[in-house]
């Protein structure tokens, strides 16, 4: 494995390494992927005369290294069970001895093989020292973990394997010459190999001239003979002419086969006998040990009939595709992908525009008919098989075909609508909702969510409304069968509502100023500003309170209308000063008698940023206020002070005056 020292590589060498490693090439040979893993025997050694150049994908690991990251460089994986617990050890000896190889071992027990490219959980141990030569797991190991590097060990500590777990180990090879390596398991306690006998566990007769063999465990590929020859047919009334499995298309390993006879068998009770084939053997495990010569097995040839036109699978409601499942495998070959195949009868046209199986290895239990369009009258149809355009029916595996004219019945409920009908009657004060479902195809539930909220109810509801803006209405109606659904967005308009704002303090020779805040759409305005004066536009001029020798309140109204001639009323307060002079009392008596009780400032009405202070006669603050209306008591802390006299500041703004007026003196307090 690569090390990176900063003293030894240079920053080109660094980037060369960054290049290489994101070119990762596609691995197709069998054992170079982890789906494809050869499987162990621990009494084998494998033997790799070349390592194909592929690979490069990232593997997650205990070394962790941005700069190099642990790939699986033209790799080869290795599948291992554990039968009993133990230690696993292992030698890879490269054929040339300046040759670096690295491996790592995962845990993949119920796990997709796939994820040993993004599970850092599935780690085990390693070895992804920067030296050449002999590598594995011994005793000669001291640790699990061995990261990259020059003066790495070549040897970890041998893993604890746990029984009935699966594992898989990357052989991984960092020189890119192609050379190969032996791998070979030893010193290790784990029993890694299945000491289960090979045996043909179960014969079926597939069809009259087929049979599926399964086998008590996965067993090698290579050890069938493609002509059959590993088998016969006891008594002897059909040659097996062929032998096959379908595993062997992409693995090492099988665990069924199907054989071809020459000839279909009558019904009847039958043997399988195992013999050595034209290959010089039976079939072997995975440690090369025989199905035993002469070892038969029982299976019954039973009369064929046709497929049963089944079933379809249940729908609630306006399908516009139908599945169709059978008892038994169908070819997918025979299935006219056009529907053509099937015909629909029932109270309406409806047509068959497409018919898909859902297949696997060529057959199907279960087909897809698209139809021309969804079923929603109710009633009794059935679909019927017929010879489509490829001219035939359906056929089983046997090529055995359902007899044309087979039918189906199934039912189809009416299809339900949620349309309903609404009307909103608007009111002076609330708005109120009508609305009615029509109700068709026997609906017997209604339900009407308003704005989130459910409400069970019948096809008629009212809902009064008593806030504006955007609301949902759904319905949601059903008659036990189908369901339907559907919802509509209705706007509450603003209320007519009469608000206004006036000057609430008016000082003599001011103005008092109106805004008008009403909502809703009106159409008529009368202002009584109840100073003599009226005025009917939406927004009045500023008005002019006479001062009448002391403060007086004035209560000004409005009145609107709308076009429907709702109404709505207003009023205010407006408090009109006899004199806005600002002035401060020489003296004030905190006696409770309701006559001169409170130190403040007078007439400060139309003050801004106002700070009042009161002095000690050490210079003390014992009291500070921000609002004139704020008022000293003659209290320090709670304690009433005894009479004396007190200093005091005064600094405010006039309100539209951009200037700081500043006015101090004494008070006294008197008791």
């Amino acid at each position: 494995m690569l090390y990176f020292d900063s003293k030894k590589l240079t920053v080109t060498l660094l980037f060369s390494y960054f290049v290489f490693f994101t070119q990762a090439q596609v691995c197709t040979t069998l054992g170079q992927n982890p789906q494809t893993a050869f499987p162990v025997c621990g009494t084998s050694v494998f033997k790799q005369g070349v390592v194909p150049i592929c690979g490069n994908r990232n593997v997650p690991s205990s070394c962790v290294s941005i700069a190099a990251p642990i790939t699986d460089k033209n790799p080869f994986w290795y599948s291992i069970t554990c039968f009993e617990d133990g230690t696993l050890g292992f030698i890879i000896q490269p054929d040339k001895n300046s040759e670096d190889y690295d491996w790592q071992l995962f845990d993949v027990t119920g796990r997709n093989p796939a994820e040993v490219y993004t599970n850092s959980s599935l780690f085990v141990a390693c070895n992804w020292s920067g030296e050449s030569g002999t590598t594995g797991a011994s005793l000669a190991g001291s640790s699990l973990t061995v990261c990259a590097g020059y003066g790495q060990p070549l040897f970890s500590a041998m893993p604890d394997l746990k029984k009935g777990h699966k594992y898989l180990l990357l052989v991984s090879h960092f020189s890119d010459s192609q050379s190969g390596y032996s791998l070979s398991f030893q010193d290790g306690t784990a029993v890694i190999t299945d000491p289960l006998t090979p045996a043909v566990q179960k014969a079926d007769a597939t069809c009259e001239n087929q049979l599926t063999i399964v086998l008590n465990k996965k067993m090698k590929c290579s050890s069938l003979a493609a002509n059959g020859s590993d088998f016969s047919i006891l008594p002897n009334n059909s040659a097996v002419i062929s032998a096959s499995s379908i595993n062997c298309n992409n693995s090492f390993e099988m665990d069924t086969v199907l054989l071809v006879l020459r000839d279909p068998l009558q019904p009847g009770n039958y043997k399988l006998r195992v013999n050595n084939g034209t290959d010089g053997n039976t079939l072997l495990d995975n440690c090369d040990r025989l199905v035993p010569v002469g070892s038969n097995i029982d299976f019954t040839v039973l009369p064929r009939n046709p497929i049963p036109f089944d079933s379809i699978v249940p729908f609630k409601c306006s399908p516009a595709q139908l599945r169709v499942v059978l008892k038994n495998n169908i070819l997918c070959s025979s299935i006219a992908t056009d529907g053509s195949d099937f015909i629909i009868d029932g109270p309406t046209n409806i047509r068959v525009l497409k018919a898909t199986g859902i297949c696997t290895a060529g057959n199907t239990f279960s087909i897809d008919l698209n139809l021309s369009q969804p079923i929603v009258t109710g009633g009794d149809y059935s679909l019927r098989l017929v010879r489509g355009g490829d001219n035939n029916t359906l056929l089983d595996v046997c090529g055995l075909g359902i007899p044309a004219g087979s039918t189906i019945p199934f039912k189809v409920s009416n299809t339900v609508s949620a349309q309903f009908d609404y009307q909103l009657l608007k009111g002076c004060i609330t708005d109120t909702l009508v609305a009615s479902h029509i109700n068709r195809n026997n609906v017997n539930s209604w339900i009407w969510v308003f704005d989130g909220i459910k409400q069970n109810g019948n096809g008629d509801v009212v809902k009064i409304y008593n806030t504006t803006g955007k609301k949902n209405v759904q319905l949601i109606v059903s008659n036990g069968l189908c369901q339907d659904s559907t919802q509509t967005e209705i706007t509450i308009t603003p209320k007519l509502i009469a608000l206004f704002e006036a000057t609430p303090v008016v000082c003599p020779e001011d103005s008092a100023f109106f805004e008008n805040l009403s909502t809703g759409n009106a159409i008529r305005w009368e202002w009584n500003f109840d100073n003599g004066k009226t005025y009917n536009q939406s927004n009045p001029p500023a008005q002019y309170y006479p001062p009448k020798g002391n403060n007086a309140n004035y209560n000004p109204s409005l009145t609107i209308w709308d076009a429907k001639g709702c109404s709505s009323n207003a009023s205010r307060i407006i408090s009109v000063i006899a004199n806005c002079n600002i002035d401060l009392p020489s003296a004030f008596t905190p006696n409770g008698d309701g006559l001169n009780d409170f130190f403040y400032p007078l007439n400060a009405y139309k003050t801004k940023n106002l700070v009042l202070k009161v002095f000690n006669r050490f210079g003390q603050v014992i009291f500070e206020s921000h609002d004139w209306q704020q008022k000293w008591d003659g209290k320090v802390g709670g304690k009433e002070q005894s009479t004396s006299s007190f200093t005091w500041t005064l600094s405010y703004q006039i309100e539209g005056i951009d200037k700081q007026y500043f006015r101090k003196g004494v008070v006294s307090l008197i008791r």
